[in-house]
């Protein structure tokens, strides 16, 4: 799409400009009985212009291109100009001097032959079923390959544009014995190559077999360790805290707190636009993606700005604009939010009578403000020198003070999505059981 010749036929109508441009194309494998069940194939292009006018800013997207597109992005704006709010704060960051340069985009995969990603679906699939004769069923084995393109422009010189590729396996297992349980799980990367289907097979099954003759256990404080997937539920519980927007709207704990020790002195917190999901060169306004240290030996040292919020406070944009797709307008959100991993494995770290937190549940009906969370939890107790597999247990407590009770990290960073954590070894974990 002419991104340039759309701005020149908007330059006089706005004060100062932006156009955001998406081209998405999301391919679906999903394998049933080693075969093919569905194939699915999705494509999307838009246009989205902010406009600012008399401190006013408009918010507009379309589907048409060129000449089309041009007069639609027009005619919507000018029916909103009269009913939006002036805000002296509102505008579009400057050009930036370099962008960093990220090896996100695979043009060898996406040249592959269909039949490829057809084999690697049913490979996975085939060694859930064969890892185990108590593997009863297997559901969800998907690989879902994602290529995006984005370009903006700005009034203020900005005109970057980039690709990348997502791909992400996805799968559950069913084991029965004298009870029935279930595994799902799911990983992700930017490369084809990266992904083993048959490690990752082999995980997901071997999980599941581990949770056969599932009991709870006592109610009582436990010292333990939070897998990598639990572990990033708790930092996403609180991840917007580390936001400007949510310290503007005093929904922070984190508030007049810069300088202070708010962690475990183990803690290392960075929010990365170069790790993670949303990773790319630059955010959704343009600014360069970068690391941004937030939290260093349990120090809090700052919050996460885009263009809008960082005018409010008189601070640079540390590229957190984020955009939910061509419908939404960009926000001020975490990109890559991790904690940093340790030097070491941390298994042989668990005291007799530990446990070990493999997946939570209902997270979302935490407090992000508060950190207060009373969760689901299921993982196993480290007892006799043998791994007793436990459900059905509460795990509650406030995610400030738990992670001021974090004594060791692993080396086992993961991401998922845009939150990435190591195992962590911790004291003192409320779980409330039989």
């Amino acid at each position: 799409m002419d991104l340039e010749g759309i701005g020149e036929g908007i330059k006089g109508f706005f004060d100062s400009y932006e156009l955001f441009y998406t081209k998405e194309r999301l391919s679906r494998y999903e394998s049933r009985d080693l075969d093919i069940y569905n194939l699915e194939l999705k494509e999307e292009e838009g246009i989205a212009l902010r406009g600012i006018k008399n401190n006013k800013m408009v918010f507009s997207y379309t589907f048409e291109k060129g000449e089309k597109a041009l007069k639609s992005l027009l005619e919507n704006s000018k029916e909103l100009i009269p009913f939006v709010d002036e805000d002296e704060d509102y505008g579009f960051p400057e050009q930036a001097g370099s962008y960093p340069v990220l090896n996100i985009y695979d043009t060898e995969a996406l040249g592959l032959d269909d039949s490829v990603k057809k084999d690697m679906v049913n490979t996975m699939e085939g060694t859930m079923k064969s890892w185990d004769s108590r593997i009863m069923a297997v559901r969800g084995c998907e690989l879902q390959e994602a290529e995006l393109e984005i370009g903006i422009i700005n009034s203020r010189g900005i005109s970057v544009k980039a690709k990348k590729t997502i791909y992400v396996i996805t799968g559950m297992c069913i084991a029965k014995d004298t009870d029935e349980v279930s595994w799902y799980d799911w990983t992700w990367s930017h490369r084809l190559n990266d992904l083993d289907v048959k490690a990752f097979g082999s995980e997901v099954a071997e999980k599941a077999v581990s949770f056969l003759g599932s009991n709870q256990i006592d109610t009582g404080i436990y010292n333990g360790i939070l897998k990598p997937r639990a572990a990033c539920d708790i930092l996403g519980i609180i991840s917007g805290s580390f936001l400007a927007e949510n310290l503007f709207k005093d929904k922070t704990r984190l508030k007049g707190k810069i300088g202070e020790i708010c962690f475990s002195p183990k803690i290392h917190i960075t929010d990365s636009g170069i790790n993670g999901l949303d990773s790319f060169p630059f955010d959704g306004e343009g600014s360069p993606s970068q690391d941004n240290i937030i939290v260093k030996d349990g120090i809090f040292t700052s919050f996460l700005y885009d263009t809008y919020y960082g005018k409010k406070y008189k601070k640079s944009s540390t590229g957190n604009s984020i955009r939910s797709g061509i419908k939404d307008l960009p926000r001020c959100g975490i990109r890559g939010i991790y904690i940093e991993k340790g030097v070491q494995d941390i298994s042989g770290d668990l005291p007799d009578g530990g446990i070990i937190i493999e997946e939570l549940i209902g997270t979302h009906t935490a407090n992000p403000i508060t950190g207060e969370f009373s969760l689901g939890a299921i993982g196993h107790l480290y007892k006799n020198r043998q791994m007793h597999p436990f459900k059905e247990v509460i795990f509650s407590g406030n995610v400030f003070e738990l992670l001021n009770h974090v004594v060791e990290i692993g080396n086992d960073l993961k991401f998922y999505g845009n939150h990435g954590s190591p195992s962590l070894l911790i004291e003192g974990m409320k779980i409330s059981g039989r």
